[in-house]
């Protein structure tokens, strides 16, 4: 296997602006989403009860979006290391290195797997629950933010070819390609 290109985000980018964009991503995201679930909802009492859900909420986000990484995983049968590092004291953050190589499309797979099971049912569930969206949109958004860097991996990987193989480093991953014979 040869080495098509070594990703690590946080040497590309820097943590300040990688934190600067994803913050800034959350806060637009927010404004733009909030007016049409404001149109659509109207005057609607919003549930006071909703605010205790929400800050426990926030807190095990980052944990929930961890899980989401790994349940494809598991769901297909790969074998893979949990790693886990506390954030907060009380707050688990999940990592995972695969014993195998991870196809293109698996790689994809499992990199969207937290947008496609926690943001969409989010931006589903600000529109059904009218007295609490505020809420759950807030969460929505706070998880797009937190999605920022899912987002600039998956473009990494739709630029490798594609029978590339994905390989889980310590600060990123590497793009691998059989070589030519």
């Amino acid at each position: 296997m040869n080495c098509w290109k070594s990703i690590n985000l946080k040497k590309e980018y820097g943590h300040n602006r990688i934190y600067l964009v994803s913050f800034l991503i959350g806060l637009v995201s927010f404004l733009v989403l909030n007016v049409p679930f404001s149109i659509i909802h109207g005057s609607v009492v919003m549930n006071d009860v909703g605010f205790f859900f929400f800050i426990i909420a926030l807190f095990f986000l980052p944990t929930m979006h961890s899980i989401m990484h790994i349940l494809p995983l598991i769901v297909m049968n790969k074998r893979a290391k949990l790693l886990y590092n506390m954030k907060l004291k009380f707050v688990p953050v999940f990592y995972f290195y695969t014993k195998a190589h991870l196809k293109k499309s698996t790689s994809l797979i499992v990199t969207l797997a937290p947008t496609l099971l926690i943001t969409i049912p989010g931006l589903i569930a600000s529109y059904v629950f009218a007295n609490s969206y505020i809420y759950i949109l807030l969460l929505t958004c706070v998880h797009i933010a937190i999605s920022f860097t899912d987002y600039l991996y998956v473009l990494h990987i739709l630029k490798a070819p594609k029978k590339a193989i994905i390989e889980n480093g310590q600060n990123g991953f590497d793009i691998l390609i059989q070589p030519e014979k």
